[in-house]
């Protein structure tokens, strides 16, 4: 049973290296929507990656599909955070983006650190941890195989920085990864939607969005997602006006 389970998952990645592959070829032919084809074909087989989310994103935002080419980026950055090339090609995509959402600035300390500490993602803090871990090794081995005062105190010196540097990164990833896990973004996938002031179609209208933006979902009622904006404002919309990004 677990050999055939084996050749089951090995041909699926074969399908999918070969769709990869193909999509490829025909977004660099300008087959732009037999590109998408192919890559959604991919992630429907649950081949999920950054590079496809990446080259989906591409596709669709050679097609003018503003809605799934940011969320396709955004996709990829969640697998693949702090890609530069995904970055950038996210930011051509908001471009064209109508609505144009300032930010509230964040006060308080915890906003301030957070803002200090989210120019690096979790991963990248915790593999900060890691560097100053070795560090802390390599000083230890040099501080005890040298014979000079003034070495040993230098590599001693050097122990209690990266010691200070592990503390610090582990509190840095933790700090980060709690705020990112309580931001559940998604992205508007409908081309004008009217978003409520209470989850009822009769409610009076709080605002209007457009395909594309992207917003903050912080509850969920019976068919109707409550959303914040950056400007913190909010509202509702019915769960098919949008794709959240975490979701499976």
């Amino acid at each position: 049973m677990k050999k055939l389970v084996y050749i089951f998952l090995l041909v699926v990645q074969v399908v999918a290296a070969q769709s990869f592959d193909k999509g490829n070829t025909l977004f660099r032919k300008g087959d732009y929507k037999g590109a998408v084809k192919e890559f959604e074909g991919i992630l429907a087989n649950k081949q999920e990656s950054a590079e496809v989310y990446f080259n989906l994103g591409n596709a669709y935002y050679k097609l003018n599909r503003v809605a799934p080419a940011v969320y396709n980026y955004e996709k990829a950055l969640q697998l693949s955070p702090g890609n530069k090339d995904v970055e950038i090609n996210l930011a051509f995509a908001q471009k064209m983006v109508l609505d144009d959402i300032k930010a509230v600035p964040q006060k308080g300390f915890s906003a301030a650190l957070y803002n200090r500490l989210d120019g690096f993602h979790y991963n990248t803090w915790g593999w900060v941890a890691v560097a100053f871990s070795f560090l802390i090794l390599l000083s230890f081995a040099l501080y005890y195989f040298s014979g000079r005062t003034l070495v040993k105190r230098i590599f001693f010196i050097t122990m209690f920085v990266a010691v200070f540097g592990v503390v610090f990164s582990i509190f840095a990833a933790l700090f980060v990864q709690s705020h990112q896990s309580a931001e559940n973004p998604a992205v508007i996938f409908a081309e004008v939607i009217s978003v409520k002031a209470e989850p009822d179609e009769d409610a009076a209208e709080a605002f209007v969005l457009h395909a594309g933006t992207k917003v903050n979902v912080t509850e969920t009622l019976d068919g109707w997602k409550k959303i914040q904006l950056p400007d913190e404002n909010v509202g509702w919309l019915p769960k098919s006006a949008l794709k959240e990004v975490k979701a499976n």
